[in-house]
């Protein structure tokens, strides 16, 4: 039985407690943090969690943990999950992972001299639909990768930027390019493999904050294939939509904040016929890869969107921030420790 702690009792937090709940027989959710300690003690008497601690050191110093949930703003990931890996606890990151390649480099370091690792929530990986579609790749079932579009059209109003660390770079470290549409091009990369070129834009159009409010983002592939990305928190109509055009047939993928295997449709090119049978229906969203994490944990191997993976993500984000504000195209491995969007994704500066 492992022993978990969240720190940060936030909304997305329900989410994590709902896992460990799902997952009671594998893992028991021990204690809370968070700076209100009367809504630790709330959430606590909630989710059925023992002990409140003041502080993560305290909670650290009292030992017996193996995972540390990690649910607090972005600007707080870095230093309290070096504090847990320094700490030889396993830490699961909500996104933004960390404000910077800088920090994730930081937690890199450290998680290889303490042996704690850690992962960053990317749950859409672990939906079904999307296992099941990596696999039949990998077979040669769908023919060659052609083309891709991935948007993320979301909308937020004044009121969600009146949070104080929302809209800032130095706080929450992007717009919806950072926080929002994360998720899905995450999961585009994940099925798709490594990218080689981004060609991107950026915008402020409408909300008053300082990060970007829409971005779009030509990719090309290793293999060939070349996608499209858009970020965007200011569309009434929300969507999250993926389309994967490969030989043999069209793989689309429409939901909002978690797909289900019914939000998966596949159609096959003339003359061709392609067998999409569903092998599990799980459902993407914090259960799914908590489930991955904990087999991860059992079997000594390595957490499920670790370190490695993260920052392939992580420099994806930073390429499609360097090429909107620098006006070009950035390659794979371009953004060196030396470069100004190592440190902040927002470069030397945003052109408003």
């Amino acid at each position: 039985m492992h022993r978990a702690a969240i720190v940060g009792t936030g909304a997305i937090a329900a989410a994590h407690a709902q896992a460990l709940s799902d997952h009671r027989d594998r893992i028991t959710l021990t204690s809370v943090v968070d700076v209100d300690g009367a809504r630790a003690r709330t959430f606590a008497d909630t989710w059925h969690a023992p002990g409140v601690a003041p502080n993560l050191t305290a909670l650290l110093a009292g030992g017996g943990l193996d995972l540390v949930h990690l649910c607090t703003p972005p600007s707080t990931h870095a230093p309290l999950a070096l504090e847990c890996l320094r700490a030889g606890v396993n830490v699961l990151l909500e996104k933004p992972p960390t404000l910077s390649l800088a920090e994730i480099d930081q937690l890199a370091a450290a998680s290889a001299e303490t042996g704690a690792q850690v992962a960053t929530v990317f749950q859409h990986r672990f939906g079904s639909g999307a296992v099941r579609l990596r696999e039949m790749i990998a077979k040669g079932e769908l023919g060659r990768s052609l083309l891709a579009t991935c948007n993320t059209l979301w909308y937020r109003d004044a009121a969600y930027f009146a949070v104080p660390w929302r809209g800032k770079w130095e706080t929450e470290g992007g717009g919806p390019t950072m926080g929002h549409g994360i998720h899905q091009f995450d999961l585009l990369l994940s099925i798709l493999g490594p990218w080689e070129q981004v060609t991107a834009v950026a915008g402020r159009r409408s909300r008053k904050v300082d990060t970007e409010d829409v971005s779009m983002a030509l990719v090309t592939f290793a293999d060939g294939t070349l996608a499209s990305v858009v970020n965007s928190v200011v569309s009434p109509r929300q969507t999250s939509a993926l389309r994967f055009d490969f030989e043999r047939a069209t793989v689309e993928l429409e939901h909002l904040y978690g797909y289900r295997d019914a939000d998966w449709t596949v159609t096959p090119a003339p003359g061709e016929t392609v067998h999409w049978e569903a092998s599990s229906t799980v459902t993407s969203g914090h259960g799914g890869q908590l489930t991955a994490v904990l087999d991860a944990l059992d079997g000594g191997g390595v957490l499920p969107v670790g370190i490695e993976e993260t920052r392939q993500t992580m420099e994806f984000v930073a390429a499609l921030y360097a090429s909107a504000f620098t006006g070009a195209p950035v390659r794979a491995g371009e953004i060196g420790p030396d470069s100004p969007f190592a440190e902040r994704m927002d470069g030397e500066g945003t052109p408003w």
